[in-house]
């Protein structure tokens, strides 16, 4: 099956590197290396673009006490990752937020489970702030890129309870 990443390119951050992908529409990945959910992109060729040049100038300016960066994002999945994709990018940085509480927010306070299983199929680390959602005891649960990682870009990003 093709994959429906038109270019891909690596960047490195303080955390690890990172994998970078797009769409003719605008960025479809981002992942550490070998993080959870990595995808194969066997098919997928290197490549310089424009838009992996503000990517990288924007984490950088990220890793650095800067705001992230605002790019077109393509992220691919289902009506209901979406909605929760949508969702995570509402939760400003410095600020944290519950499964619980998210599920209410887009109207589904039964689907915690599924709305966690959502969060951890996040196609664009830290631009889609998956980082940012806690669980309901405010302890670091689950996160794709490894615990370590979500409280390094938690600390950058000094986050008070929600």
């Amino acid at each position: 099956m093709k994959s429906h990443h038109a270019l891909k390119t690596r960047i490195d951050t303080p955390l690890g590197p990172m994998t970078a992908t797009r769409t003719a529409k605008g960025l479809s990945g981002l992942w550490f290396e070998g993080q959870k959910h990595y995808p194969d992109l066997a098919d997928v060729p290197s490549g310089s673009d424009p838009l992996f040049v503000k990517l990288a100038a924007g984490l950088d300016r990220y890793f650095h006490g800067g705001e992230l960066p605002d790019l077109p994002l393509d992220p691919q999945g289902t009506a209901f990752q979406q909605d929760v994709w949508k969702a995570l990018l509402a939760i400003d940085a410095g600020r944290v937020d519950s499964y619980g509480a998210m599920a209410k927010r887009i109207g589904r306070p039964q689907a915690v489970r599924a709305l966690g299983a959502a969060v951890g199929r996040n196609p664009i680390s830290i631009l889609i702030p998956c980082h940012r959602v806690l669980g309901a005891t405010g302890g670091l649960t689950g996160y794709a890129g490894g615990i370590e990682r979500k409280q390094a870009l938690l600390d950058l990003e000094k986050h008070e309870a929600a």
